[in-house]
């Protein structure tokens, strides 16, 4: 029996970086409880500090999570805040399979705030390498 796992990303902004990776996979920003928050909070198990509001609603400011509505088991992504910047290569990244469509979702992602970094084939393979708005490499294959 194999383990089931996320991928945590780092990052100085994560509920930004939430947001743009739910738009670019097309799926959702796990809502927050605000209820929940504020009643840790009230009983001195969470402190203010550890909350923000982000786009009007109370949030964890450690972090902020995604998941594919349409496939609940899949593995989630968190993003969750670290105080350094990226300042390398990422030693591992995620592939978008896109198919056919893989330049119109360079196209769209780079719209929304990517940067285009090269492309590259092996044999039949292509791919474009890409950056998300914090730099975090990953490619549209």
């Amino acid at each position: 029996m194999g383990y089931e796992f996320q991928v945590t990303v780092d990052c100085s902004n994560p509920h930004i970086q939430a947001r743009w990776w739910a738009e670019a996979l097309e799926w959702r920003v796990e809502p927050s409880d605000e209820d929940f928050i504020r009643g840790l909070v009230a009983a001195g198990h969470a402190r203010e500090e550890d909350t923000e509001i982000f786009d009007g609603t109370l949030v964890w400011r450690a972090g902020a999570a995604i998941a594919d509505p349409d496939h609940p088991h899949r593995p989630r992504m968190l993003f969750q805040r670290v105080p350094e910047g990226k300042t390398v290569k990422n030693r591992m990244h995620l592939d978008i399979q896109a198919g056919d469509g893989r330049e119109v979702v360079a196209e769209r992602l780079a719209g929304a705030g990517a940067t285009m970094l090269h492309r590259g084939s092996q044999g039949p393979y292509e791919w474009i390498t890409m950056a998300d708005p914090e730099g975090n490499e990953f490619c549209i294959v």
